[in-house]
């Protein structure tokens, strides 16, 4: 992906993604360019939610730190 894209607007596109091959929309070669376009949207999301993991792992470990 060349643009960055939200995590919200990659689950909506996923989701567009999915209904289009679930009903049979798509011709093979399209099907297989959004089964990649799918594929990169999954590995985005996965980023962004271990980012956000990470976020709050340290914020966690920076407050148990203060508390002491």
């Amino acid at each position: 992906m060349d643009k960055e894209i939200s995590y919200e607007d990659a689950m909506r596109r996923i989701d567009e993604i999915v209904d289009v091959l679930e009903k049979g929309q798509a011709s093979l070669d399209e099907a297989l360019k959004l089964f990649e376009e799918g594929t990169e949207l999954t590995g985005v999301c996965y980023k962004k939610l271990e980012s956000a993991k990470q976020k709050i792992t340290e914020i966690k470990v920076g407050n148990e730190v203060e508390q002491q």
